[in-house]
């Protein structure tokens, strides 16, 4: 947990992440054509506290970078682009009320909690399938999607990975965990 309610960087970590991420949006120019870096750097640059979370997804392994632009909300998205699911978010369960219902063998945390303390998004289904369109992710892990309410009340939550060249979307007990199992995330700046 953040010591305080102001979650920024300092000015050399800034730069040290901004950089990494130039070079990693100039690199994967096929997940955003169109978009410029100078445009990105000037959002992310009034924006602290997304820079913030930017950089507690590139800690946790999920190396993010620019999927898309949405014009109605003047927004740029970054996702995590990790070839696998990001290493410092698996063996979690899905949610808070998953991790309170295990008696024994607790993993450390969950999906949502973590997130949320990342200020990112889990992906949806929907947003996961998309991802894939930019290149094969999750070829040997797996990663908790948004669980709509209906089935999460009956104690399930979903998960999506890349086999056969194809995505796939499973459910699972939300309380479970597994060494290969984490979650992405997607941040609007």
């Amino acid at each position: 947990m953040a010591q305080s309610n102001k979650k920024t960087l300092q000015a050399e970590q800034s730069e040290t992440l901004l950089k990494t991420l130039k070079t990693r949006f100039e690199k994967n120019s096929n997940r955003h054509q169109g978009l410029e870096w100078a445009a990105v750097q000037s959002k992310l640059e009034s924006q602290p506290e997304k820079l913030w979370s930017l950089n507690e997804m590139e800690n946790s392994g999920g190396e993010p970078d620019v999927i898309g632009y949405d014009a109605k909300t003047k927004e740029y998205i970054f996702c995590d682009c990790s070839a696998e699911t990001p290493k410092g978010r698996r063996s979690i369960c899905y949610d808070q009320e998953a991790l309170e219902s295990r008696k024994e063998h607790k993993p450390a945390n969950s999906a949502i909690a973590m997130a949320t303390a990342m200020g990112i998004e889990i992906l949806t289904e929907e947003q996961y399938r998309e991802l894939q369109q930019l290149g094969p992710f999750d070829l040997k892990s797996s990663s908790w999607v948004k669980t709509p309410a209906a089935i999460r009340k009956l104690g399930g939550a979903l998960f999506c990975d890349y086999r056969y060249q194809t995505t796939f979307l499973y459910h699972n007990g939300a309380e479970s965990y597994y060494a290969v199992r984490g979650f992405r995330g997607l941040l609007r700046v």
